[in-house]
């Protein structure tokens, strides 16, 4: 949290730098958010990009009132969200596969699990209402604390709380059908 308010107070003089620093820092959780949450897996970068592009034009004026990591997440889920509502005839729901840190490649039985697993909550969590497929992308990808979420979205924390346990009963329902 200082390391990020330092970069904000050198961001907002205009050092570049810090800038690409934070990109850096974050770009992984965002992108996992992201992929998450759009309809298009192709889209990922574009909006991350986005968000990055957004953020940058309030160089000399950005105001930190939580977590950098919580604004630009919240950023990334609505830009994803305003993106499929723009783009509805790519609707397949398929999670983007994030680089993996794994140092052993994957046999092609595992990588063929794997992938089967991925569309299978994918398509779980595009059944989802969106509010509660944001929320549970936002704490489970995003790592990022209810109180926080509440915090960024402007909605109470027993309203994202709710909106998670709802989400996540209605998602083991559907997972359950599904592996039955």
């Amino acid at each position: 949290m200082i390391e990020d308010r330092l970069l904000i107070r050198r961001f907002n003089a205009g050092d570049m730098d810090a800038l690409r620093r934070i990109y850096e820092k974050y770009k992984l959780d965002l992108l996992s958010v992201a992929g998450a949450l759009l309809n298009c897996p192709s889209a990922v970068e574009d909006v991350l990009h986005d968000v990055f592009v957004g953020f940058a034009s309030q160089a000399g004026q950005f105001q930190l009132k939580g977590s950098l990591k919580g604004y630009l997440a919240i950023c990334t889920a609505n830009r994803a969200r305003n993106f499929n509502r723009q783009d509805r005839q790519n609707s397949d729901g398929q999670l983007v596969e994030i680089q993996s840190t794994q140092t052993e490649p994957l046999g092609p039985a595992e990588v063929t699990g794997r992938k089967e697993q991925r569309d299978i909550v994918a398509c779980a969590l595009a059944q989802l209402p969106q509010e509660q497929c944001q929320v549970i992308v936002l704490h489970v990808l995003g790592s990022l604390r209810f109180r926080e979420i509440a915090h960024q979205s402007g909605e109470s924390i027993n309203t994202i709380q709710s909106r998670y346990r709802y989400g996540l009963v209605k998602l083991q329902s559907l997972l359950n059908g599904e592996v039955e």
